[in-house]
């Protein structure tokens, strides 16, 4: 039975459930294919659990008691039941200020994916996918195992030309409540054990415009973005956020964050211009390169509130289980009309335009221009344990420290003080210029920052 959107809107929560099982003998969704999880496979143990001690090293006495956290927890260990979202999950859920010259605004994904066909990697078109694309096809092509990892959603049109399926321009937040109507966020819950509970919120962009590198660029730039933040509760309390930036990211303290002034409970994330990067503070960001060579910008945009508006699921690794209560009464059932799209493993755009497109360009120092679209939630390691999605290439330790100090931009927009701009007040400026060079522009802060927090 298909169920429409406008149809599904007018069920409760105990309605739809019921009908769903009806029509489907099961409420939630199977993202496994034949029966075997493709994210339990990528772990060597199923049940992987770790002392919270071991995570939060900079306050271990404080948490030296509490249990440890479960990837994979027993019924007994188990503290949600499938399909509930808690009400403490949305009483602090992240709030995200856009940057204030945002081009490319949040995107609805089932509105996103008509603008597309499939191709594998190859550049064979998936067949039925020519025309006609939807989300209850992206859904189908779950079924197709191993082989969907090797799928790309490829543009009708010229992407590069700024049309509003890639722009958004319509997607600002209201002033009056911070909702984007027509772009719903992504949250996913999952049960971690023993009172400990994972909340991702997923931001989806229909556009990835890359940093410039010593003026030149963009590069980098992908068609879809996927970015997320981490709420990790015990037992309903929040203890840390994570946010996503450039494949990895940073874990803080909650209550160390900025909070929203209209409800202290909800803490404040700030979207870099056109990377949508996420961060916890205004100003320059300094990634990847030394001496600022490449950066991220935020500031005070429009403020989003994703609560107001949201596609909720739980998660166990195996099973995803559509949300059975909203905080929008408006809303609720309208996960089953989106189906079963979550089982994509994919790519969420084009893949990188080759060296004979006119559209790609190519530096030693930028890279490509144009990258391969990014993969979508499932493939962001919620099963985790450290907070940190991943490591980045040069973290050969795994290292995923929970930052005790909020990581201040720099640059004239920045709001605080911190070791990154330790040299901003020094004089005479061929001091400041020299303890720079010597720093590694700051590099060497930074580091010392990375390691003790």
């Amino acid at each position: 039975m298909m169920l429409s959107l406008p149809t599904v809107a007018l069920y409760t929560s105990v309605q739809l459930l019921s009908l769903v099982q009806q029509s489907q003998g099961q409420a939630y969704f199977d993202v496994t294919d034949n029966g075997d999880s493709y994210i339990l496979n990528s772990l060597n143990d199923h049940h992987v659990e770790m002392q919270i001690s071991s995570i939060l090293q900079n306050e271990a006495q404080k948490y030296k008691d509490y249990p440890p956290i479960v990837s994979f927890p027993t019924k007994s260990q188990r503290t949600l039941e499938p399909g509930h979202i808690p009400p403490y999950v949305l009483d602090y859920s992240p709030l995200v200020y856009l940057y204030s010259e945002e081009r490319y605004l949040p995107y609805d994904i089932g509105e996103f994916v008509t603008n597309f066909h499939v191709r594998y990697k190859n550049g064979t078109v998936v067949p039925g996918t020519q025309e006609g694309m939807d989300i209850g096809k992206l859904a189908a092509l779950g079924d197709g195992g191993n082989s969907t990892k090797k799928m790309y959603l490829t543009s009708n049109s010229n992407f590069d030309a700024d049309p509003d399926w890639i722009t958004g321009v319509k997607n600002k937040p209201s002033l009056i409540n911070g909702e984007i109507r027509d772009a719903p966020a992504t949250l996913i819950v999952v049960d971690k054990g023993n009172g400990w509970v994972d909340a991702y919120w997923f931001y989806f962009y229909s556009f990835n415009l890359g940093p410039f590198v010593m003026g030149q660029g963009p590069y980098g730039n992908h068609v879809g973005d996927w970015e997320h933040s981490l709420v990790r509760f015990y037992k309903g309390e929040p203890v840390i956020v994570w946010m996503s930036a450039h494949g990895g990211g940073g874990a803080f303290y909650y209550h160390n964050l900025e909070k929203w002034h209209m409800d202290e409970r909800h803490p404040i994330i700030f979207s870099a211009m056109g990377t949508h990067a996420n961060y916890p503070s205004v100003g320059q960001h300094p990634h990847d390169l030394p001496y600022d060579i490449l950066s991220d910008f935020t500031d005070r945009g429009p403020l989003w509130n994703p609560e107001r508006n949201y596609l909720g699921y739980t998660f166990d690794g195996k099973n995803v289980w559509p949300a059975t209560n909203n905080s929008n009464k408006n809303y609720i059932g309208r996960e089953w009309a989106y189906g079963n799209w979550l089982r994509f493993k994919g790519h969420w755009g084009d893949r990188q335009l080759p060296e004979d497109d006119p559209r790609q360009k190519y530096t030693l120092i930028g890279g490509h221009k144009y990258i391969d679209g990014p993969t979508g939630p499932l493939r962001k390691n919620l099963m985790r344990i450290v907070p940190c999605e991943r490591a980045k290439w040069w973290n050969f330790w795994r290292g995923c420290n929970v930052r005790q100090n909020i990581k201040w931009g720099v640059g004239v927009e920045s709001e605080g003080y911190n070791c990154g701009n330790l040299f901003v007040k020094v004089q005479p400026g061929w001091v400041r210029s020299a303890l720079n060079k010597i720093t590694w522009g700051g590099g060497f802060c930074y580091i010392v920052d990375l390691l003790y927090g």
